[in-house]
Order: structure tokens, then C-alpha cells, then sequence
């Protein structure tokens, strides 16, 4: 074709996105993947958490068998990102650094000169079955294509920034927005389809230049496929869209998106989805395992239930349909998720070593300044007398008296044994009636039900007992396939049943570590440790998530509503309040003690700092 003519029909493309940019804005706009600006920091340094650094890197990228994006990794590596400018260039790559970096990803560059292509918490997996079940090939070279999914790293590796410099919180709360993540990827193939030019660039970098016009048709197959999967789950999104609230940076409705998952997704019944009515916060998981429950509201006992529970949660493949091909037959990985937990839980507490494992992370006093210790102090004392009833002794501090250190251990009415005879701590369930926060992740859990099919034989309606069971018989499925004896499946469980609960009612944990936790509250409501220590009426209505800069202070996120893009999470909505946990002189629900003054709250905030 003449240059004159490319040229010529280039400026009338240019002409009609320009008259008709009102209603091209009207169609795309459920489209728009709206994430902050993100500027790459100075420097990046991981904290002492007791775990090395190869341990890390293959913690960060161990197989789950998850397939969180229903793409092959090959393809998550060819796609362009979503955006149709410049219109005559190949965008970008979606995997692209900086570009995952703005939906709070971190870069794994914990082993220093080697970065690993894949941000924290991307884990490449073997040979993956299309969305009818059917081995995944390309079409071209008739090989196996790989599956790639989220790990539980994605999720549970924090960061912040102070003054250029990122902090890696290993097994802290992700500052993540994982809801734009997964749109970004369904508009990218979507664009991948239908724009001009993509599906030739994305069909070369799959299938090389040597392809057959069939071959491009047959990737053109798998490609309308997994958009018609997106579309079914937009549908399903669409239909809840009026109850949900929006999750944004820092906060998942992990559990209600698990059950839609496995209940409506995996076994095909729309009448199972349910809205996102109450985003959490990421929980930290350093010492969890060692809990007697977990879950913000204490809702789940096993080790692998809970491990094996995400993995499904984020797309593992799953099997409810078609009992040719065995019934709960998954691509979950069993034994890497023992593995994890090994790493995390390390071995039992005890009294003279407190919690082994991945340790919770200490102060960082040469990046975020120095401890005033008189005044730390002075805080220890607070902490007895307002925290310590529900939290327990602290831990480790050096703001502590001499013989303080590991007091917890050596309280014995705080501990349990479960089936080896290992310890538990035993946490706390404290009532929402007197705790006073959102009651909405409970009372969800409580009220949801979910219906099942007779040959799944799921004994239990109501939603938790339902997962529960269902992931269980998810495990056993691969213990049988496995040969595991039945000695070992008892470790590999943790030495605990498959008990299920639904308190109104959330549980209370070790504060170690809280410092590096933030937003607060379970539904991240607060932004701050000041702002937690403060009267409800102080505490700001609306918290801006998705920066990453510490206020070492107040102990948060600074909240900025200046950036581009930035989540507003909106306190006055349910599911969203920043009610409760109040230290207050008035009379009411939520109100755990009297009103701290300025400097009581400045002096516990000095002993958090040491925890």
C-alpha cells in the first residue's frame, strides 16, 4: 500500500476517534483500568525476618497449581497492556516492571543481581487444560502451554516507602489492587481480539513467523474462549455490582471470592455468586500457624484447609462437573503448600525461643528513624494496662523490663495442644457486640449459603461448613492419587481437624509486627496507629489507598488524595465502617477504654515501634 495512503487513512482514524470521542468514552468506559502512578524507588532492602534469601525467592514463585488469569504464562508474557496509544505502535508489555508495580506488585530483586522476571508472588506452573477441560497446546508446535497464577506470597509481601527507600515486610499485607489487575488483563486480550495489528504481533510471539493461517485461526479459538469466560464472569460481576463494595488497594473479599469461585465458577451455578460485601485487609501471617483458629473471624482451624482453601480461591483448576474425570480432582499442589507453611511456621513455640519460622519484622531505626526508649517505656506500661487483656503480653521488646521477653510463652492459659501435642496459641474471639467494628465479613460468613449438586455429596448448605468440606475432600482426592499414608496426612494437616466456624465475632492476635501492617481495622478503615489510638470522631472519613509512603509518626500510609487514581475508601458505607476498637470517654458500643491523651497515645505508639 502507497505511504500516502497508509497516511491518508491514518488521519481519518485519527479524525473519527476525535469526533466520536463522547461515545467511544461511553463504550469503554466499564473498560478503564484505573490504577495510581507509580515511580520505581532509589533502593529496595528486605528486612532480618529469620528467612534467606534463596528460601524467598522460591517461596515467591513456588507452584501452587494455580491459573489465576485462565491464560498460559506464554501468552501473559506476549500481551501488550491496555491501551490503544499510540495507535500505530505495539503498547508496552503487560508484564512490563513499572506497569505491574502500579497495582502494588513488588519486584523480586531479593537476591541481589538477579532479578527474577516475575514479580513477587507470580508463579510459573506446568502444562494447564483450556476452560472445556482439553490440554492446553500451542497450535503451532503442538507443545504443552504453562500455567501461571498468584501464590500466597502475592498477597501476604508487604511494602512501603520512606524518602525513596522501599521496605519488603515478608508476610505482611499487600498494598495491592488485584480486582483492576485481572480487568487490565481481560481488556488487554480483549484489545488483543479486536485492535488493529495486536492479534498479528500477539499470534508471531505465540506461534512464530512460520504459522499457518489455520494455526492463527486456532489460536484465534483459544483466544475467543477465555474472553468468553471473561465475559461470563463479568456477567456474574454485573448482576452483583448493586450489593458490592469496592475493595481498591490493600483489601480483597478474599472468602466471598474463594466461594464464588469453587461454587459458582468451578461448578457453573450463576445462583452461587455473591457480591463482595466485605473487603478485608490483608492479614500479616508471621506466627499464624500456630494459631488455634485464623481468618479474622477465627472461622477456620486446618492448616491445609485454609492453604489449599486460597489456592482454589485463585483459580486452581478444580474439577466438580464431570466424574469421568474424577471429582475433585485439582491442580492444586498439596505438597508445595505443606512446604510453605513449613517455612512459615518453622518450629513450635517455645518459652525460652518465643515463635519460630518467618519472624515478625523489627523497626528499621537506620531507615525510619530512632526509638525514643524512655518514652517507649512509658508506653510498655499503657500497653499493660490497655492492650494486653485482649493482645497478651508482648512478645519481645527491649522497652521491657528485664525477664518480660517471651511472657506470653509462659502464660499458660493461653495455650492449647493439638493432636502431636504441639502448642497452640489459643486466640481470643472477642464479640462484635463489644468490640464495635464492621460487623459485615462475619456476619457474611454466618448468613451465606450455597447449593450443590447430590454427587458432591456436601452435607452442609451454609457457606462455611460447605467450603470447608469441599476443600477437604479436595485434599483427600490428591492424598488418594498420591498414595499418602494416612500418618502423613495427619502432619501434612497439622495435627488439627477440619473444624469450621462463623462467630459473630473476631479474633485478637500477638501485636508484633504491627507497625508494619497498615491500613488497620480487619476492613482497613484506619490508616494509621494514631488514628486507631483516637476517638472514632477523630479518625479520618475517608482513607486514601494505593500510595506507598510511610508517615514513621503515626505509623501508616500517608493518606494522599493527590495521586492519580487513588482508592477513596468511603467509611460511611457497610463493610467499610472505622467504628469500633475506640478508646473514648463516651458511652457506647465499640468503646474498649477511656480517652488517651496526646502524649499516651505518642508514648504507646514509641513501644509499638519496638515490637
Amino acid at each position: 500500500m502507497p505511504r500516502k495512503t497508509i497516511f491518508f487513512i491514518g488521519l481519518l482514524i485519527v479524525a473519527g476517534v476525535l469526533y466520536f470521542k463522547d461515545d467511544i468514552e461511553t463504550v469503554t468506559s466499564g473498560f478503564r483500568v484505573k490504577v495510581v502512578d507509580y515511580q520505581p524507588p532509589a533502593k529496595t532492602v528486605w528486612l532480618d525476618q529469620n528467612v534467606s534469601a534463596e528460601r524467598l525467592r522460591w517461596f515467591y514463585h513456588a507452584d501452587q497449581g494455580t491459573r489465576t488469569f485462565g491464560i498460559p504464562l506464554e501468552w501473559f508474557m506476549a500481551l501488550e497492556q491496555p491501551t490503544v496509544w499510540p495507535l500505530f505502535t505495539a503498547a508496552p508489555k503487560l508484564g512490563e516492571t513499572n506497569y505491574l508495580g502500579r497495582f502494588g506488585f513488588i519486584p523480586d530483586t531479593v537476591i541481589p543481581g538477579s532479578p527474577d522476571p516475575l514479580p513477587i508472588g507470580f508463579a510459573p506452573s506446568g502444562p494447564m487444560a483450556d476452560a472445556n477441560g482439553a490440554p492446553w497446546r500451542n497450535p503451532h508446535t503442538k507443545v504443552d502451554m504453562h500455567g501461571v497464577g498468584l501464590t500466597c506470597s502475592a498477597c501476604h509481601t508487604g511494602s512501603f516507602s520512606y524518602r525513596g527507600t522501599e521496605i519488603v515486610i515478608d508476610g505482611g499485607p499487600a498494598n495491592t489492587n488485584l480486582f483492576e489487575f485481572q480487568k487490565s488483563v481481560g481488556v488487554s486480550l480483549l484489545l488483543t481480539r479486536f485492535w488493529p495489528g495486536r492479534f498479528s504481533r500477539f499470534a508471531e510471539a505465540i506461534l512464530g513467523k512460520e504459522a499457518s493461517l489455520d494455526e492463527r485461526m486456532a489460536l484465534r479459538g483459544q483466544l475467543d474462549l477465555v474472553l468468553k469466560q471473561y465475559a461470563n464472569i463479568n456477567a456474574l460481576e454485573g448482576k452483583v455490582a448493586a450489593n458490592s463494595v469496592e475493595e481498591g488497594y490493600a483489601r480483597l473479599d478474599a472468602l466471598n471470592r474463594i466461594g464464588n469461585q469453587v461454587f459458582s465458577i468451578d461448578l457453573n451455578n450463576p445462583n452461587n455468586y455473591a457480591s463482595h460485601s466485605a473487603p478485608v485487609h490483608f492479614p500479616r501471617i508471621w506466627n499464624a500457624p500456630w494459631f488455634s483458629w485464623v481468618q479474622y473471624d477465627g472461622s477456620i482451624m486446618q492448616p491445609m484447609v485454609r492453604n489449599a482453601g486460597e489456592a482454589l480461591g485463585v483459580s486452581a483448576e478444580l474439577n466438580l462437573l464431570d466424574e469421568s474425570r474424577g471429582l475433585f480432582k485439582s491442580s492444586a499442589r498439596i505438597d508445595v503448600l505443606h512446604e510453605m507453611e513449613r517455612m512459615i511456621a518453622g518450629e513450635p513455640p517455645s518459652e525460652d525461643k518465643g515463635f519460630g519460622g518467618l519472624a515478625s519484622p523489627k523497626w528499621p531505626e537506620n531507615i525510619l528513624g530512632q526509638i525514643n526508649m524512655d518514652l517507649a517505656k512509658k508506653g510498655g506500661e499503657l500497653y499493660k494496662t490497655h492492650c494486653q487483656g485482649c493482645h497478651g503480653p508482648a512478645i519481645d521488646s527491649k522497652a521491657l523490663p528485664a525477664g518480660e521477653a517471651f511472657a506470653l510463652f509462659k502464660d499458660k492459659k493461653r495455650w492449647i495442644k493439638n493432636d502431636a501435642g504441639q502448642p497452640l496459641l489459643d486466640v481470643e474471639m472477642i464479640p462484635i457486640s463489644h468490640i464495635g467494628t464492621d460487623s459485615a465479613q462475619a456476619e457474611g460468613l454466618a448468613s451465606r449459603t450455597v447449593e450443590t449438586p447430590a454427587d458432591l455429596n456436601i452435607k452442609d448448605g451454609g457457606f462455611g461448613p460447605a467450603l470447608g468440606e469441599l476443600v477437604e475432600k479436595t485434599v483427600d482426592y490428591w492424598y488418594d492419587q498420591n498414595k499418602i499414608p494416612a500418618e502423613d496426612r495427619k502432619r501434612i494437616n497439622g495435627y488439627r481437624p477440619n473444624d469450621i466456624q462463623a462467630p459473630l465475632a473476631y479474633k485478637v492476635r500477638p501485636l508484633n509486627g504491627i507497625w508494619a501492617t497498615p491500613p488497620y481495622l480487619h476492613n482497613g478503615s484506619v490508616p494509621t496507629i494514631y488514628a486507631l489510638l483516637s476517638p472514632a470522631k477523630e479518625r479520618p472519613p475517608i482513607v486514601y489507598l494505593g500510595g506507598r509512603e510511610y508517615d514513621p509518626k503515626d505509623l501508616g500510609y500517608v493518606s494522599n488524595d493527590k495521586i492519580k487514581n487513588v482508592f477513596a475508601l468511603d467509611t460511611t458505607k457497610r463493610g467499610n465502617s472505622n467504628a469500633g476498637h475506640e478508646f473514648s470517654n463516651d458511652k457506647r458500643n465499640g468503646v474498649i477504654g477511656p480517652e488517651l491523651k496526646e502524649d499516651e497515645r505518642r508514648a504507646l505508639i514509641e513501644f509499638i515501634k519496638t515490637l
